[in-house]
């Protein structure tokens, strides 16, 4: 109810045609059908993906009922009830990603509008008030939903049996949020990279200038990627707490009450938090007091986290007592969790804020060229593991000494407890960043841009510690699922041992370590190969576009260059459209191969040898996973910050701030795609293995190799069906277009390197602008 009031509040804002600039309302119309037109063609391959997995769960769970329970032989709805709570997972996912995308959309040109008839705290309202439908709503779907399925699967079971049925409703939500992540953060960084390298290191451009035909894609990137991305993966961390302390809780009614509870507290608490925002700041750009505009966002947060711990006290009271010490021992778990959710933030604010030392040693290493940025930079990502590391080891021994296993998990629901405020705060910043690009897109004048630009400085901040609060909840989320996971294949066996030292075990730790790297260059590379072909698009645009006059789109940009301005009739209007469709095949192409091994890699290990391998793999997974996605994170939120440095400091078309601009270039993927989406991996393969945990209890090794080997069968011939489609593929994309320049002779794709000088081949292409026959070696 909250979220439709938030929509309605949302829609009653001012827009461009209310102030006289109705060029406002025909960008972000743009923006709003590119980002609606991917999420429709990404949901057709979802829908496909989803009943196939129901079916699969239907008859799995038809043949064989989960373990555990006892019941009338003859009732056979297991199958059912499992293929049920997928669907309804799967669709809840997808559905908070959507509310958050179309929220989004409709915030940015109301966000410009505010800063542009109003003030600095009218427009941080407006985007706050965009990301708090996201936040809330997230939050919403995932109580409704674990509440609704707790209800409709209780008939002729348990309580704690009903909880099973929910590893399938968490499966699901897994699944969307991979694919939304993966899919999403190759769009956004395809488009961005693109952007960036042709328009601002070649061309000399703005980043947000209206002649890059790559900047509409950019801008339906960070609704994509961004927030209907974020916004699964937080769906599939709050609701994967939760299922896991409640199935370690089992039958014991307080036990399982507790996280329902709990995050019934922290949706209240989030309310109050959300009226608490608001600044007195003016909103200079670069010279805003950044500490005075986060402490805008931050109150509201503190004042949510301070009411959850009260509520908190009061749950523990409630289903305890005032005196026992279990219930203040639990307490002490949630406060845990959260200082340690808090911290972690803090931590990356220090390595990706451009007020600290490690992002400014990147701008002082920009002097000597591209090759130091990326240096140093990778050192201050492998650096900043060092933090989260300690103080999510800190949060678990504690928890573990305090409560066991159990405590581990309630700390994860801590740390998620105030989810709809803290969300709310990430889901803003691309809402800031779209409304900077709407205003510089629509030529609206410096003081407006002043305070879009303060807004989106506070963006980056926000977004940078989303991330690292994002990895330490996946961390707890999925330790509390192994737990979870352990707890279900022992129920024939409560003896089967998980040494480390076991062979068994110790092969299936290798092989989830491995996989973090797998899965993050399958990203990285996808993200790669849809770059290129937006690089070669928009400077093909830049050759050919002409307008009436023939004037090409190159010649109106040096034109803008040299006297600042271009009359209507001599400028020239990209084919954006083309770029959102690029950015779109691509990235919803190239979202099926991560998406294939993170599901049947467990399966594999599962069936073919045992659930001891299968322990050892995630437990592998968890740690490698979790190290890489904090680097990747931390490492691409430093270079970012770093070119925003340089602009700040004036030095943004020179050598030194090109160099950065190529740090940040690479460090596009690895904060907005791979490292996200390797949070949801190791979360995936949690889900997945807590699936299909009643189907290994009681299974000695090799048991079942059977039905190992047709899922490695299956995975092999779905491999090669992607290396024949060239999804898994070492060919460049670009290699036909470039036999085709150089002639048959040659059987190389074209090399243009970019470097913070005029890339070889780039000038040529710059000088015979005019020819539309030359074309770039």
């Amino acid at each position: 109810i909250f979220v439709v009031i938030l929509r309605f509040q949302l829609r009653s804002k001012m827009i461009g045609k209310d102030i006289g600039k109705p060029k406002l309302d025909y960008l972000a119309a743009k923006v709003k059908s590119g980002s609606t037109a991917f999420l429709k063609e990404e949901y057709k391959y979802l829908t496909v993906y989803v009943i196939v997995w129901a079916l699969i769960c239907l008859a799995l769970f038809t043949a064989k009922p989960l373990g555990g329970i006892s019941y009338d032989a003859s009732d056979k709805t297991d199958g059912v009830r499992c293929a049920a709570c997928l669907i309804i997972g799967a669709f809840m996912s997808g559905l908070s990603g959507y509310i958050g995308m179309t929220v989004a959309t409709d915030g940015n040109v109301r966000t410009t509008v505010a800063c542009a008839a109003g003030t600095l705290n009218d427009g941080l309202k407006v985007a706050f008030k965009a990301g708090a439908a996201m936040g809330f709503g997230v939050v919403g779907l995932a109580a409704l939903g674990l509440s609704f399925l707790l209800i409709v699967m209780k008939p002729n079971r348990t309580q704690g049996q009903a909880i099973q049925y929910t590893h399938s409703f968490g499966f699901g939500a897994s699944s969307i949020a991979l694919f939304a992540r993966v899919a999403g953060g190759i769009y956004t960084k395809a488009a961005d990279v693109g952007a960036d390298l042709v328009g601002k290191v070649e061309a000399g451009i703005d980043e947000d200038d209206p002649h890059n035909p790559a900047v509409i894609a950019d801008n339906v990137g960070d609704n994509v990627g961004d927030v209907a991305g974020m916004g699964a993966d937080l769906f599939e961390s709050y609701i994967g707490s939760i299922i896991g302390a409640a199935t370690l809780g089992g039958n014991h009614p307080h036990l399982l009450a507790v996280p329902m509870w709990l995050a019934a507290g922290g949706l209240i608490s989030s309310f109050v938090g959300f009226f608490f925002v608001s600044t007195k700041e003016k909103g200079d750009g670069w010279n805003t007091n950044l500490t005075a505009l986060m402490f805008a966002l931050e109150k509201g947060m503190y004042i949510a986290n301070v009411l959850f711990l009260i509520f908190a006290a009061v749950i523990m009271i409630l289903l305890f007592g005032p005196g026992s010490e279990t219930g203040w021992k639990m307490f002490a778990c949630v406060l845990i969790g959260l200082i340690s959710g808090m911290a972690i933030g803090k931590g990356t604010e220090f390595f990706t804020s451009f007020d600290y030392g490690p992002t400014i040693s990147i701008k002082d290493r920009a002097r000597t060229g591209p090759a130091t940025v990326i240096i140093q930079g990778m050192g201050v990502g492998m650096v900043s593991t060092i933090l989260p590391t300690l103080i999510l080891v800190g949060c678990i021994v504690a928890c573990n000494a305090l409560v066991g296993q159990y405590g581990i998990a309630i700390a994860a629901v801590g740390m998620l407890g105030t989810l709809a405020v803290s969300l709310s705060t990430d889901a803003y910043g691309p809402v800031a960043d779209n409304a900077g690009g709407l205003a510089e897109m629509a030529g609206l004048g410096p003081e407006v841009r002043a305070k879009t630009d303060s807004l989106d400085a506070l963006g980056n901040t926000t977004a940078a510690m989303g991330k690292g609060f994002a990895v330490g909840s996946a961390v707890l989320t999925a330790l509390s699922l192994l737990a979870a996971f352990k707890t279900e294949v022992t129920h024939s066996n409560p003896n089967m041992k998980f040494d480390i030292s076991d062979p068994i075990l110790l092969a299936g730790t290798l092989l989830g370590a491995m996989l973090p790297f797998f899965f993050a260059a399958l990203t990285m590379m996808s993200v790669g190969k849809a770059a290129a072909e937006m690089i070669q698009e928009v400077r093909r645009q830049f050759r050919e576009i002409t307008n009436a006059k023939g004037t090409t789109l190159l010649q109106a940009i040096q034109h803008v260059t040299a006297h600042g301005s271009i009359s209507d009739d001599d400028d020239v209007e990209p084919d954006s459209d083309r770029c959102v469709m690029i950015s779109t095949r691509s990235s919803v192409k190239e979202m099926l191969a991560p998406g294939l091994y993170a599901v049947f890699t467990p399966l594999i290990a599962g069936f073919l040898v045992s659930a001891r391998m299968l322990m050892g793999l995630l437990a592998g997974c968890i740690g490698s996973a979790a190290m890489m996605a904090i680097m990747m994170g931390n490492a691409g939120g430093a270079w970012d910050n770093s070119k925003k440095l340089c602009e700040k400091l004036k030095l943004k078309k020179t050598e030194q701030g090109k160099a950065c601009v190529v740090g940040d270039t690479v460090g596009d993927p690895f904060k907005d795609t791979s490292g996200p989406s390797l949070d949801i991996l190791l979360k995936l393969m949690a889900m997945v293995s807590l699936l299909i945990a009643p189907l290994l209890d009681g299974n000695d090794d090799w048991e079942y190799w059977y039905i190992g080997l047709i899922i490695l069968v299956l995975c092999i011939i779905a491999s090669l069906v992607l290396m024949y489609l060239k999804i898994l593929t070492w060919q460049d994309p670009l290699g036909a277009v470039g036999d085709s320049s150089k002639g048959d002779s040659s059987n190389e794709a074209p090399t243009t390197s970019v470097v913070p000088t005029t890339p070889p081949g780039v000038k040529e292409a710059w000088a015979g602008a005019k020819d539309p026959a030359v074309t770039v070696s």
